[in-house]
């Protein structure tokens, strides 16, 4: 039995999810800001204030939670090592909180943990599922990996059942790309496939993982969409009533757009789902980029559409669209 969740990493998705698990469980959330208590306790959220990168700021959090939904990314580089070495690719945000977590003999009975797609690496374009070897290029992806091997081991040591989600791209009325196709920045006339998932899905996934993932599985939290980057942008565009983007070889791109933005194109991959619904029975509410912006209306400064209510708009019901009637009340597997 479940009672007590603990957040950790209070960013969009955190705050989409609490508003789901409020009416049901006392959540706590781990704030490194004092000035971001007060958002996560009109979320319904109890806040404990805690930094990952200070391993004893976090002794509080031994014992308080049945469960974990773990969204904090691995610090922008290693902290431990200046120049660039093989402990720049551990996250020791992950290895600090692992080490507070198992001072206390009572652990919590799941945890979920958020990744990236990016592990997988550059695929070619290829089909993947989740049995595609891991060849993570990026530091950012190396640390992610890092992370969920981390998480995976302490699971299987101390018999936690952690699961981790591996998204992609993720988009919503507030993280879409306009400023980049009002400046008019090109996008690669290659055929550079990525995933997407819409905000508001992954939200729900994460609390619908909580209840049904398997122990020790791996999930590729993406859409139905499997579409070329050039094609995101120009959804995105017509959406937004922008121009659509020029496309450019490769090359060429490079003298247009920062490091930053190339690192996201560098590597092509399509990305199945199919254990979503097969082992979660999970339905997305935007299978596809297309139907995330359907409902997008074009206005001045940032497109407009439906985002996720605050807590108090949030019915109980929420909780019983996501899980199953042996854990909270009786629903279908098709209420998902």
């Amino acid at each position: 039995m479940m009672d007590r969740i603990l957040v950790i990493g209070c960013g969009d998705i955190a705050r989409r999810a609490i508003p789901l698990l409020v009416p049901r469980f006392r959540v706590f959330a781990l704030v490194r800001r004092p000035r971001a208590m007060a958002a996560m306790r009109a979320l319904g959220a109890v806040p404990l204030h805690g930094d990952l990168d200070d391993r004893r700021s976090l002794a509080r959090l031994a014992g308080i939670a049945d469960a974990v939904l773990y969204f904090a990314p691995p610090p922008p580089a290693g902290k431990e090592s200046p120049r660039g070495d093989e402990r720049d690719m551990q996250d020791t945000r992950t290895r600090h909180f692992l080490a507070a977590l198992g001072n206390r003999r009572s652990l919590p009975q799941r945890l979920i943990y958020i990744s990236t797609t990016g592990v997988y690496g550059d695929c070619g374009g290829a089909l993947i599922d989740e049995t595609r070897p891991c060849r993570a290029s990026s530091a950012r992806a190396r640390r992610r990996l890092d992370a969920e091997r981390r998480l995976r081991a302490f699971g299987r040591r101390r018999r936690v059942a952690v699961a981790v989600l591996r998204a992609p791209g993720i988009y919503a009325a507030d993280r879409l790309p306009i400023e980049r196709l009002a400046r008019g920045d090109p996008v690669p006339a290659d055929e550079i496939f990525t995933g997407h998932i819409h905000a508001d899905d992954l939200a729900r996934l994460t609390v619908t993982a909580l209840f049904r993932a398997r122990a020790g599985r791996v999930y590729n939290a993406v859409d139905d969409s499997r579409l070329p980057v050039s094609d995101y942008f120009d959804l995105v565009a017509d959406a937004c009533g922008l121009p659509r983007p020029a496309r450019m070889p490769w090359t060429a791109l490079a003298a247009h757009l920062p490091p930053g933005a190339l690192s996201f194109m560098k590597e092509s991959r399509r990305i199945g789902n199919a254990r979503l619904g097969r082992e979660l029975g999970f339905r997305l509410r935007y299978p596809t980029v297309a139907h995330g912006l359907a409902d997008v209306r074009p206005g001045p400064g940032r497109a407009r559409f439906p985002l996720y209510r605050p807590a108090r708009q949030t019915p109980r019901l929420a909780m019983r669209e996501l899980v199953s009637d042996s854990l909270v009340a009786s629903t279908s597997r098709n209420a998902l």
